[in-house]
């Protein structure tokens, strides 16, 4: 009797600007050779994190060992976009021998790990293991927590109790399906907060859970690949707010793609995207712009008033240069406010 070797898969979940696509790039400009396949999953209908991770420029990296799956959340959409990529991938003449999964900022990733006893793949793929990316800056401001006062009171009065943020719930669900935490960022934040924010984090932690400090998701892969969780057949000790078979909708957020002018500098659209950053409601700001001048193209990311921005390539031959940045932000917010902003 044939023993069919299943292919191990990583999740690699995170709230929005944590550094997961960051993280997965640095895994496969590491991965000694093997044969790695990235699933990677947008909110917006930009593909933003395929376009930045086939610009790695590793060998064996090739646009078609990235599956994009744009416009929506595979923790809601497994039946009709999950499986059926998985499963093309596992099709392929060489298939990979190892997926990475990077969830979009706003997924759960228990419903993904359901998804891995579907009969289709059960046989062929395992979770090897959930990794939750967490933003250690945004932890620090307090980016994911309701009033803590009146939540002290609303946990002791009833431990069940309901989330207020909408943020507070996305990030605990990540962190309570986790077999590791990376602490992303870490630089960015004093040794003596570090510890605070590290004590918050192993709170939400529902059994031991290895947490690793990370600057820029720079981490060893052997620490990230090999877990060996079997993460579908351990769901009971993987809480969730939300239950077997509720829905779970993103009525709480929305996203909108908007072009911007080419920049004079860097720091020209650094600034436009600060500004626009501070309009309420605001969470996240991605996506690429042209430099008058400059033949590599500009990745700018905007996480809270943090502005980050660096050249990933060249412009290729025939190019469009058309910048489009994506706006993703709690449910109404002032979208004439941040396309001002980002016009200058």
């Amino acid at each position: 009797m044939t023993i069919v070797q299943k292919v191990p898969c990583t999740i690699v979940t995170g709230f929005l600007g944590a550094g997961k696509t960051t993280l997965v790039r640095h895994v496969v400009e590491n991965a000694g050779g093997r044969r790695l396949a990235i699933l990677v999953n947008e909110f917006g209908d930009v593909g933003f994190d395929k376009s930045f991770l086939a610009a790695c420029g590793v060998e064996g990296c090739t646009e078609d060992s990235i599956v994009e799956l744009p416009n929506g959340c595979i923790c809601c959409t497994v039946a009709d976009d999950f499986v059926p990529a998985l499963t093309a991938l596992l099709d392929r003449a060489e298939p990979p021998e190892h997926i990475l999964i990077e969830t979009s900022g706003l997924a759960l990733p228990k419903p993904l790990v359901q998804a891995f006893q579907w009969p289709a793949i059960r046989s062929r793929v395992t979770v090897d293991g959930v990794v939750a990316v967490v933003d250690g800056p945004a932890v620090a401001s307090g980016a994911f927590a309701d009033d803590p006062e009146a939540s002290a009171a609303q946990r002791a009065a009833d431990t069940s109790v309901d989330h207020d943020n909408p943020l507070e719930e996305v990030f605990e669900d990540q962190l309570l399906c986790a077999d590791l935490v990376v602490l992303n960022k870490s630089d960015l934040i004093a040794a003596e907060t570090r510890a605070r924010v590290r004590a918050e984090v192993e709170g939400h932690l529902p059994r031991a859970v290895k947490v690793v400090e990370t600057e820029r998701g720079a981490i060893d892969p052997r620490v990230l690949l090999g877990l060996a969780a079997a993460a579908e057949d351990d769901l009971d000790a993987r809480p969730s707010h939300h239950g077997e078979g509720e829905d779970h909708d993103h009525d709480d957020f929305e996203t909108v793609a908007l072009a911007v002018r080419p920049a004079t500098t860097p720091g020209d659209l650094a600034a436009r995207v600060e500004r626009a950053a501070e309009t309420a409601g605001v969470l996240r700001i991605k996506g690429f712009a042209e430099v008058e001048g400059k033949a590599m193209r500009l990745v700018v990311q905007g996480v809270g008033r943090r502005v980050s921005h660096h050249f990933d390539r060249p412009w290729r031959s025939g190019e469009p240069r058309d910048g489009t940045l994506v706006v993703i932000g709690l449910k109404g917010f002032d979208r004439d406010a941040v396309a001002a902003a980002l016009a200058g």
